[in-house]
């Protein structure tokens, strides 16, 4: 097997039609994943809160009112016990599509990310505030990470087959392969390459057409544009970015919120998304719309008039609905949810700015599609995934290039004021420092231990210093480490300094006494301790307490060590 893995390893190495074929895969994998999770949960819902055929959850109007308030609450109750055994039988915490492209060369768990995609089923199922599409890239993303795992593949071609597998996902769930291939470029591979454009846009590609295949399946937010965009048109599209972004910062902040205040509660974890399934339904007992991702919502809001009233008490539901589902514990994501709430507030706009000029000045579904994009940029991150989004939606050009204008508006502020997507944000609270899915994980495997030359050489400190400069000659060396009489690190002797100054002490000599590197570290903390210490080489230990000496790096090698990596991640990046 291992010889095998190995054959097709150096095929797709030489040739990049077999990465290509294992793209197209991977995209087709992703894609049945999309549409069964999705028909799951649509069966889900007609069975569990009795819809009539073909009708979205959140765009019933007659829903008992009993179910609305229990099986949100049921369903979490379900969510916070499978929390509870897994923390005891599986207590590994699930790696994404980012983090995994970000820090592990695109290595990801099935069983994790099949665990998730269960979570995230159940959740949108009881009619959480929540979106599949997370999930969707989760699977996808972890059944490239295997099939390249499985194939021993190099490092790079990984991280392009989780992004394939990303990519099929999100085309698939919006019927939009442009959108889930640029997904892929900007949040998952982070890069865009000669290397990675065919593989990530055939598994896109194919993964559409897999969900050809299946009736009921398309899950696209498509919407006919009437009006047209004019040059005067901007200042408002552009103040409507602006507004989508503090927007965003402030969704993305209430999360935050909701998980702090039911962290310093004395409610059991277990039982905290329960009490937020409660809380959704009550909201939804007011307004249903906030149930579930919202893809009947959403339609239902491009397609009809609704009061400001109601669009403005819409807005704020929704978003409470999706902070506490999942500030309490529901697994998913904001993707669609974002979607629905920029909707919602180009509506609003579009109403607010006619009754400020006594007139129609934009056309609501220009607004509405503008703030869709805009929001969903603030929250989910990917400017170009979004405006591939609304050029796919509404087959508008003239309209796409005002959402552009928008969304990099709307991305320059959330960078700005705020500094993070929701899902890096999330990594940030949790001190993971990844700003995105660039591959900084090589930095944390080129360690000290991996750099240092243990055989370094060592000196009692407590030598005489006429012993100690007959014992190493001017020239020997550049420099000794000293130790005690337990092995600990004391200090370095440089050798010139031993035989151009008159001491009689070669206490006097010592150097560096509290700077030492430890072997865990990194090459980036290493070059920080370097400059720290304003010197050429430091000791390392195996830990701060006992401070016994194992090796001796130096900066000029630790320097080499890091150009070479670089290097080698720019010809992985140009494909050379």
């Amino acid at each position: 097997m291992a010889i095998l893995a190995r054959q097709w390893r150096n095929i797709v190495r030489r040739d990049e039609l077999w990465l290509a074929g294992l793209a197209s895969v991977v995209g087709a994998l992703a894609g049945l994943c999309a549409v069964a999770m999705n028909q799951f949960t649509q069966i889900a819902h007609h069975i569990l809160f009795a819809l009539p055929h073909h009708q979205r959850l959140s765009s019933a109007t007659q829903l008992d009112r009993a179910q609305l308030l229990l099986i949100p609450a049921l369903g979490g109750l379900l969510i916070g016990l499978i929390g509870l055994v897994l923390a005891r039988v599986w207590p590994r915490r699930p790696v994404d599509t980012i983090e995994a492209n970000a820090l592990h060369g695109g290595r990801m768990s099935l069983v994790d990310s099949l665990i998730v995609a269960i979570q995230t089923m159940i959740s949108n199922s009881a009619g959480a505030s929540v979106g599949l599409e997370a999930a969707y890239a989760q699977m996808g993303g972890a059944l490239g990470s295997k099939l390249g795992s499985a194939l021993r593949m190099r490092r790079n071609d990984m991280r392009i087959l989780v992004g394939c597998g990303a990519a099929g996902a999100i085309a698939a769930a919006f019927n939009a392969p442009l959108t889930g291939a640029f997904y892929a470029f900007e949040l998952v591979i982070g890069t865009y390459t000669l290397a990675n454009l065919a593989p990530v846009l055939l598994a896109a590609a194919v993964s559409v057409g897999i969900i050809h295949l299946f009736e009921g399946a398309n899950m696209s937010t498509e919407t006919a544009i009437t009006g047209t965009v004019q040059a005067i048109d901007y200042v408002p599209i552009l103040a409507l970015g602006l507004i989508c972004a503090l927007l965003g910062i402030g969704v993305m902040r209430m999360v935050t919120l909701v998980e702090a205040i039911f962290r310093l509660s004395r409610i059991p974890t277990w039982l905290r998304a329960s009490l937020g399934g409660l809380m959704v339904g009550a909201l939804a007992l007011i307004a249903p719309q906030v149930l579930s991702s919202g893809h009947g919502a959403m339609q239902l809001e491009l397609t009809q008039k609704t009061a400001m009233a109601t669009i403005a008490l819409l807005f704020v539901f929704k978003a409470l609905a999706s902070a506490i589902s999942l500030g309490t514990g529901f697994r998913g994501g904001l993707f669609f949810a974002s979607l629905l709430l920029g909707t919602l507030v180009g509506k609003f706009y579009a109403a607010a700015l006619a009754m400020l000029i006594h007139g129609p000045a934009l056309p609501v579904e220009i607004c509405a599609v503008v703030g869709m994009a805009a929001f969903a940029v603030a929250v989910v991150g990917g400017p170009l995934t979004m405006v591939f989004l609304a050029l796919e939606s509404t087959g508008s050009l003239p309209l796409t290039v005002a959402v552009l204008a928008a969304v990099v508006l709307s991305s320059l502020t959330v960078r700005r004021l705020f500094g993070y997507s929701f899902a890096t944000w999330r990594f940030h609270l949790r001190g993971d420092a990844i700003r995105s899915a660039v591959d900084v994980g090589w930095l944390n495997n080129l360690t000290v231990k991996g750099m240092m030359r243990p055989d370094v050489r060592r000196c009692r400190v407590d030598i005489p210093i006429d012993e100690f400069r007959a014992e190493v000659p001017l020239g020997a060396t550049g420099r000794m480490v000293m130790v005690d009489e337990n092995g600990a690190y004391q200090g370095i002797v440089l050798i010139p300094e031993l035989h151009a100054l008159s001491t009689k002490s070669t206490q006097d000599l010592l150097r560096h006494t509290g700077d030492v590197l430890l072997p865990e570290m990194n090459v980036k903390d290493a070059l920080n301790a370097f400059a720290n210490a304003e010197c050429d080489a430091l000791a390392v230990v195996d830990n701060l307490k006992t401070r016994k000496v194992i090796g001796l790096l130096s900066e000029q090698y630790t320097l080499r060590r890091y150009s070479e990596e670089l290097e080698r991640r720019r010809q992985e990046v140009t494909g050379e």
